[in-house]
């Protein structure tokens, strides 16, 4: 197999999902992180939309998150999506719809006043209510494998590790069964390592430089 290199930023939650599934599917790769606020140009060369994460196959490149996926499915070991082709669209279907959750995270992060906060924090209760049907007794999303639409909504799930030390916003008051599943997504080494230790601080720098409602509650 060519050599694979992540081309990643330390907060792209994007980023993430493809580290979880290389290290699920045990796949080596290296790390290379780059400052999207000062592109170099050999990250402009090869990632055309100017985003993370890009997967370096040799000397070819792959960008946008769900091609990444989509290329370490076709290409490695250990699936991480259903064998039967109806609930594997179904799973694809629920990755969009974590994806949707993230652009409801980046609006919350980004309200400027407290209405506009109250709107955003109600949309992804929303949201979560909805994930909560799809969901059982056991420890992922479709039962005790985990698949490719865990990987997704880790990510997502790491944001509120630091949300929650700003306040209680009851995001998963209602949702016990998404609260497991978020505790059990926590434990797994694949999603520990996704990303750096200094991960809490780097986001809550971010997230002050915001000067949003959210940054003054911190």
């Amino acid at each position: 197999m060519k050599a694979l290199k992540l081309v990643s930023h330390e907060l792209c939650p994007y980023v993430q999902r493809a580290a979880i599934a290389l290290s699920e599917k045990q796949m080596p790769f290296e790390r290379v992180y780059v400052d999207l606020r000062n592109k170099p140009d050999w990250f402009s060369a090869i990632s055309p939309l100017g985003k993370t994460p890009v997967l370096l196959v040799g000397d070819r490149a792959i960008f946008e998150s769900a091609v990444i996926l989509e290329y370490l499915e076709d290409t490695g070991p250990r699936p991480l999506h259903p064998a039967d082709p109806l609930e594997r669209a179904e799973h694809r279907g629920w990755i969009e719809f974590g994806s949707s959750i993230l652009n409801d995270i980046a609006r919350l992060y980004n309200a400027k006043d407290d209405s506009s906060f109250d709107a955003q924090r109600a949309a992804l209760v929303e949201k979560f209510l909805r994930v909560e049907t799809q969901l059982g007794q056991s420890s992922y999303f479709a039962g005790e494998n985990f698949h490719l639409v865990d990987a997704v909504f880790a990510p997502v799930f790491r944001y509120f590790d630091v949300f929650d030390k700003i306040g209680d916003f009851g995001v998963f008051r209602r949702t016990p069964r998404v609260s497991v599943w978020r505790g059990n997504l926590a434990m797994r080494e694949s999603v520990r390592t996704a990303v750096n230790a200094d991960y809490p601080d780097r986001l809550r720098a971010f997230l002050l430089a915001r000067k949003s409602h959210l940054s003054r509650l911190m």
